[in-house]
């Protein structure tokens, strides 16, 4: 009686422990914090809505190199990917997904690309030479992996330290961004329409970018926390004539707003200030998300 109550105390504990190893909090939790801007990305949401499916036309989901590597792995993002969390920083890109994986043809690549094996962890170069691909099993339906210059990375997010996103801090919707200010100080490779935006943004404390349903359609939201009141009532100020002034750059150019490209997002973007943190919303039309994906409207 008492080994058959200890051994289901147990499966209870390990159970949960799991579970909350696999959640989006505890995946959250184990990405390297220092400076970075995080991804969080709900597959399996974007897949019951259609969304994933949508996009799935895009030519990456056609490139011969990524149809040999679901050949050889059996991996196929679009069926097999359902959480991902990822930091990117400086020190290079962390990765922590949940999802169906056959980690030995999955090893297997590995060692066919060049790489190797030792143990659970895996190493193979990468498309340059400072980046490094090392990853290995958290749990059976979860990877951890790393590109860096360092070929043992991934061992990094074997811990779990506190993230640099709080999880109860995280917004519900299936995708969402947090970006890192400092990354907004080099906006050149952002196209011309963006940058008013970003030079807006760039002394902002927080920055939360997410993409959630929105009625029939998407939406694109933005919540910013800024130091004062002062400061969010400027930046609001400051997003709004961002907006104004893409639609004068485009007037100039005889161009008008188009529902299929960046410029119609842009362009229909609201803000409101809240306190120190400023609220913005940007409606994407299915239009939009079929150009950016290369089908037709």
């Amino acid at each position: 009686m008492f080994v058959a109550s200890a051994t289901a105390v147990w499966l209870a504990v390990h159970m949960r422990s799991r579970s909350v190893a696999t959640s989006p909090a505890g995946m959250l939790r184990r990405l390297p914090p220092e400076g970075a801007t995080v991804l969080f990305v709900d597959f399996e949401t974007l897949r019951h809505t259609g969304v994933l499916k949508l996009l799935g036309s895009s030519n990456a989901a056609e490139d011969p190199d990524y149809q040999a590597f679901v050949r050889s792995t059996g991996f196929d993002y679009q069926n097999d990917l359902d959480l991902a969390a990822i930091s990117f920083s400086d020190e290079g890109e962390f990765f922590v997904v949940k999802g169906r994986f056959d980690w030995q043809k999955l090893r297997t690549y590995t060692q066919a690309q060049g790489g190797a094996c030792e143990g659970r962890l895996c190493r193979m170069q990468g498309s340059a030479p400072t980046r490094r691909i090392s990853f290995f099993p958290l749990e059976s339906n979860l990877m951890a992996l790393a590109v860096s210059t360092d070929s043992s990375a991934a061992l990094r997010l074997a811990e779990g330290p506190a993230g640099m996103v709080h999880p109860l801090d995280a917004p519900h919707d299936p995708v969402w961004l947090s970006i890192s200010a400092e990354s907004l100080k080099t906006p050149d490779p952002l196209p011309p329409g963006a940058r008013f935006f970003t030079a807006a943004l760039a002394s902002a404390d927080r920055i939360l970018l997410s993409l959630g349903p929105e009625g029939q359609q998407l939406e694109v939201r933005l919540l910013v926390t800024c130091r004062t009141s002062a400061d969010a009532a400027a930046l609001a100020g400051q997003l709004q004539h961002a907006t104004s002034l893409v639609k004068e750059m485009m007037e100039h150019e005889h161009q008008k707003p188009d529902a299929k490209d960046l410029s119609g997002v842009l362009t229909a973007g609201l803000f409101q200030q809240s306190g120190r943190q400023v609220l913005g919303h940007w409606p994407l039309p299915i239009t939009f998300l079929e150009s950016l994906a290369g089908g037709q409207p």
